[in-house]
């Protein structure tokens, strides 16, 4: 069977490389649109782009529809298939006003790949995804091992995290220069950080169980003093394999480097949660985990304004309405409570 076509071929490149350069997407974001697109091709068994057809995106929906996750076996969700079509939608608009494209693709056509209303709706409904308590952090915290250098990283991580609510591709990148314990912050520069969006904010450390505060210093002190790390060595350092005394292939100890993703810190993490009898939460959970602690101990909207951009948000919309959900349960308690105090 075939698996690509040459003419489709030089077209997605060129279209990949209008959407990275002129859209400025990120690789990221170019990868997705490549995937879907060849999912597209897949499914017209690598037909010319020229010879498109709208039957070709009526029957891709079906395909999409009926299509299962290789990893879990499960059919793709709603919003995977919303995503994926929108990606397609996208690169046929394109292009229809492309020369040699034009008398072939209407642009018209690509309304073809619209999702269905109904499905659109469930794929972009906004979900409570469960977040750990402050309690639950200390204690996932509490229960981690001490001992060894890999278990000192590993605690060190997760107290920064809390101290923080730093990003996970964050803080696979972060070095030692970056770290200000004297101010008690951290500088995220997007120079040498990998922030969402490429933005550069300072982050200080949140009004947290004094606990984390301790841990993370004694272990930014190890580094500099004891291990005599410089200013670009990795503030979490990835693991070094080498030769054993006994001659067999082992941990040795800890490279300069940092690690090229964030694989290993949500692992971190997981084991965590999983060790101390919890139910596993991600790493970005602790973000949530810290908007309603914020929440709790802020007492003026000034308060909450540092609170947020300490998160990287300019604005606290963004924190409230991606961070703060609130169950109908809740709604009702705090509506219902409103009547019971009096006006100010």
């Amino acid at each position: 069977m075939r698996k690509y076509c040459e003419e489709n071929e030089r077209i997605k490149r060129r279209y990949l490389r209008y959407i990275k350069e002129a859209k400025r997407q990120d690789v990221k974001s170019v990868d997705k649109a490549a995937a879907a697109i060849f999912r597209f091709e897949e499914s017209t068994g690598f037909k010319p782009f020229k010879k498109f057809h709208i039957e070709q995106a009526i029957a891709f929906k079906r395909k999409l529809e009926a299509a299962k996750n290789e990893r879990t076996g499960k059919p793709l969700s709603k919003a995977t298939i919303d995503a994926t079509l929108r990606l397609v939608k996208a690169f046929i608009l394109w292009l229809a006003g492309q020369a040699g494209y034009k008398s072939r693709i209407s642009y018209a056509d690509a309304e073809y790949f619209n999702n269905s209303a109904k499905d659109a709706r469930i794929a972009h409904a906004q979900r409570e995804a469960p977040f750990p308590t402050m309690a639950q952090l200390a204690h996932a915290f509490a229960a981690m091992p001490n001992k060894t250098q890999i278990q000192r990283l590993d605690k060190a991580l997760f107290a920064f995290l809390v101290l923080t609510g730093a990003r996970v591709q964050a803080t696979a990148s972060l070095r030692l220069k970056r770290i200000d314990l004297v101010e008690g912050c951290v500088y995220q520069d997007a120079r040498d950080v990998q922030t969402k969006g490429a933005k550069t904010f300072q982050t200080y450390f949140l009004s947290v169980d004094p606990a984390f505060l301790a841990c993370f210093t004694d272990w930014v002190n190890y580094l500099r003093h004891d291990l005599l790390y410089g200013h670009d060595d990795a503030l979490f350092p990835k693991p070094q394999m080498g030769r054993s005394d006994e001659g067999g292939f082992a941990l040795i100890g800890l490279s300069r480097d940092n690690w090229s993703n964030s694989t290993k810190i949500r692992d971190i993490i997981k084991t965590a949660f999983t060790t101390s009898g919890l139910p596993v939460f991600g790493p970005h959970s602790f973000r949530k985990a810290l908007v309603k602690f914020g929440i709790a101990i802020c007492q003026t909207p000034e308060d909450f304004k540092a609170w947020s951009l300490n998160l990287g948000h300019d604005s606290v919309v963004t924190t409230l309405s991606a961070y703060c959900p609130i169950s109908v349960e809740r709604q009702k308690e705090l509506i219902q409570g409103m009547a019971k105090t009096p006006a100010r």
